[in-house]
């Protein structure tokens, strides 16, 4: 996949169990940036990220 197309992404807050699936762009270093910052419950740290 190239850097510049799309990938979508499941993340799953650790804490209350709530499940977001996002679109985001592939960045040079391989990461996937979604804009995603914290979950309904306030948490912004814990979290399982999943390219699917």
């Amino acid at each position: 996949m190239l850097k510049n197309q799309r990938a979508k992404v499941t993340i799953r807050c650790n804490v209350c169990g709530e499940k977001f699936t996002l679109r985001g762009r592939r960045e040079p270093g391989g990461q996937v940036e979604t804009g995603f910052k914290q979950c309904l419950c306030d948490n912004d740290k814990h979290f399982s990220v999943d390219e699917t």
